[in-house]
């Protein structure tokens, strides 16, 4: 079998050397190195070891099989994981780090914050974590903030009694009590207050100091939502203040209560700024009536039925928006910061929010401004 194989591989090269010969050439020189290249060719195909060939079976064609060449592929680049919840530390906006505070002195800090995360935060809370709480609440708020959004974060702290160096450490946490990353944050998690406290300086006989001037401090007063709601003029209530009508052409009037424990008593007010700006509206509210959302004083305790007010065109009132811009806008308010005055030393502040009647418009249509967490910041010595 391999002396067939043999014959048949010599068979093929005198073929070939035979027809190299006879092809027509005017070059003698190059007829002659064809003839060379033949025989050589001949010589390497006797060489061929007989391990190679043994392998091809007797009367079978041998067949190539071609040899594969790698494809480029291109393969997208991974994308990055989803992160939700996630936010990232922006600046101090108020009491900058070292910031010298007497002691018992009351201040808001603010830190600026941004959600950097995929999702929406809703029902999320500041909550104090470890440090040095400065009579801090231990949780408190966050209104709704987009993927994006920055946040301004306010809190009402008191410096301690005692000369030193305090610091106290905050997170944020989801509404399924999932501790937030923070980004430029405190080892990846926290934020904080750093604050010195001194004592005043002593006056003696050869040095008088001065006297300091009352401590001026601020407090944000948001409504409590478990005393909040809305009261229909058939006299059903519900937990959410919203003020109009609604598509059974039934009046409503929102209560909200701030707590005023928040506020030393025998504090000064020196100002108050109103912020109602966290709403969204169904229909035209400012269609019904004379067009303009008044707030009203009242003490309304628990809510109730009984607290809403059937009269007419009721006067009195502390606060006044005639269109979506100015409800959408802070504003100082001397009325309000009378009305706070007067408040300071008690346990709540109550407001009724109405249009003035005729309330509903009969159009069979829900005509309400519905509220988040409204505010009132208040400065006070």
């Amino acid at each position: 079998m391999k002396k067939l194989i043999r014959l048949f591989h010599l068979f093929v090269v005198c073929a070939l050397f035979l027809s190299a010969c006879n092809l027509p050439s005017d070059d003698p020189q190059g007829a002659e190195a064809n003839a060379t290249f033949a025989a050589q060719t001949v010589e390497a195909l006797l060489q061929i070891s007989p391990t190679a060939t043994s392998t091809i079976a007797a009367g079978v064609t041998p067949t190539l099989t071609p040899i594969a060449f790698p494809t480029n592929t291109n393969t997208p680049a991974a994308s990055a994981t989803p992160v939700c919840p996630q936010a990232q530390f922006v600046t101090d906006v108020t009491i900058p780090d070292g910031t010298v505070m007497t002691p018992g002195q009351g201040f808001a800090k603010k830190w600026r914050i941004r959600n950097t995360g995929t999702c929406a935060w809703n029902g999320y809370n500041l909550v104090f974590d470890s440090g040095d709480s400065m009579s801090g609440p231990a949780t408190q708020p966050i209104g709704a903030v987009n993927p994006g959004q920055e946040v301004d974060i306010e809190v009402n702290l008191t410096a301690p009694a005692g000369a030193g160096n305090y610091r106290g450490y905050w997170r944020i946490v989801s509404n399924s009590n999932v501790l937030v990353p923070m980004l430029n944050g405190y080892q990846g998690r926290a934020f904080y207050v750093d604050i010195k406290v001194q004592a005043p300086a002593a006056a003696t006989a050869t040095n008088t100091v001065p006297a300091l001037p009352p401590a001026i401090a601020q407090v944000i007063l948001t409504t409590l939502s478990g005393e909040d709601g809305h009261i229909t003029s058939a006299g059903t209530t519900n937990g959410n203040p919203n003020v109009g009508d609604n598509s059974s052409n039934e009046g409503l009037q929102a209560f909200v209560s701030f707590d005023m424990s928040l506020i030393p008593s025998g504090a000064t007010i020196t100002k108050v700024v109103v912020d109602f700006s966290s709403y969204d509206m169904l229909g035209n509210p400012f269609s019904l009536a004379d067009g303009c959302l008044r707030a009203y004083a009242q003490n309304f305790g628990a809510l109730d039925a009984g607290d809403y007010v059937a009269s007419g065109d009721p006067t009195g009132a502390y606060l006044r928006w005639c269109g979506a811009g100015e409800l959408s806008s802070q504003f100082e308010s001397a009325d309000m910061k009378t009305l706070v005055q007067t408040a300071v030393g008690t346990s709540r502040l109550q407001l009724r929010l109405q249009f003035k009647s005729p309330n509903p418009n009969g159009n069979a249509t829900a005509d309400a401004v519905r509220f988040g967490t409204v505010k009132l910041i208040v400065t006070y010595q």
